[in-house]
């Protein structure tokens, strides 16, 4: 009986072993390690406030990315009649004359 419940633990400690091991990793990476005239020193990240910085300008869509989604988009000669905190809306013309689109206001300018 013993010799049958060794291998089958055993095999059932690899195996936890082995799940658990992703899990642990993934924390290892907001650690650096910095080695300089001090020795070594661990510097810790701070994912959520690099995330929250003050300038948000960067996470904008600018009118330029504006113009260029529109005219991806099918626009012919687009300008942006209209910008906010929160979308921009940008005219142009299609073939069936003159259209509108809004984009918002964030990283990426997604369409509304």
């Amino acid at each position: 009986m013993r010799k049958l419940l060794y291998p089958v633990a055993l095999s059932f400690a690899l195996i936890m072993g082995g799940l658990s091991a992703p899990i642990s990793t993934a924390n290892a990476q907001d650690l650096e390690l910095q080695i300089g005239r001090d020795g070594i020193k661990p510097v810790i990240r701070d994912r959520d406030r690099e995330r929250t910085r003050p300038d948000r300008r960067r996470d904008r869509c600018s009118e330029r990315e504006a113009r260029a989604a529109a005219r991806d988009a099918g626009l012919r000669d687009p300008e942006v009649v209209r910008a906010s905190d929160r979308r921009i809306v940008v005219e142009g013309m299609t073939r069936r004359g003159p259209d509108r689109i809004t984009f918002a206001n964030e990283a990426g300018c997604p369409e509304m």
